[in-house]
């Protein structure tokens, strides 16, 4: 589990691609000293598992699934990308609960500067942008954002001089596709209302 704080932006300087996988190499040396080889990193908001690191990086796996349905099927050597370790036990809740199990991908769509941030507006597909709800959080390339406003097909937030610093989202630019994962309350409360029996119908013993 994340929080969707980034704590590095990453560098990938690898990608060995197959029919319907791929090997990706991520400079990141903040976030490899207590990397040991199934350790889990979010890139860009995606849950991958270290297969090999050393003192300035490390190595993962990315199946179909995640090609298919993230943006990381588009890396290429030079990329920066954003990175996060997995949260210990005992460790601090900055952003809000995030599985690294990306939903789908957005596309950036406006961009208005302000004095010393920026609004960004994204397109989402309806189907994910129902779960999005104005000042819930949502995760963007893997960091933990509040949403300033909703719309059928998309959603905007603002981002503060640290977040347009030290993420991928300062230079996003309009057209540019970026990871989403919605509140996994929402999907939850779903499923878990879409199960309920019809109104009317008995359950338990009948006396």
């Amino acid at each position: 589990m994340f929080t969707g704080i980034v704590e590095e932006l990453g560098t990938v300087t690898r990608v060995d691609r197959g029919h319907d996988s791929a090997v990706v190499r991520i400079e990141g040396p903040g976030v490899v000293p207590d990397a040991v080889r199934g350790s889990s990193i979010a890139v860009n908001g995606v849950c991958l598992t270290v297969t090999d690191h050393d003192t300035s990086g490390f190595t993962v796996d990315v199946m179909a699934e995640t090609l298919r349905r993230s943006s990381l099927g588009a890396l290429a050597p030079g990329d920066r990308v954003n990175l996060e370790r997995a949260m210990p036990a005992d460790g601090r809740f900055g952003g809000h609960v995030v599985q690294g199990h990306v939903d789908g991908t957005a596309v950036v769509t406006a961009r208005t500067a302000g004095e010393r941030w920026e609004d960004v507006a994204f397109g989402l597909d309806p189907g994910l942008a129902r779960y999005v709800a104005e000042k819930g959080s949502v995760t963007v390339d893997g960091v933990s954002l509040t949403v300033t406003g909703v719309r059928d097909d998309g959603f905007s937030v603002s981002l503060i001089p640290t977040t347009l610093e030290l993420t991928t989202l300062g230079r996003k630019q309009v057209g540019d596709l970026v990871n989403i994962e919605v509140d996994v309350l929402a999907k939850y409360v779903e499923r878990l209302l879409s199960a309920r029996e019809p109104a009317g119908t008995a359950t338990g013993v009948r006396s």
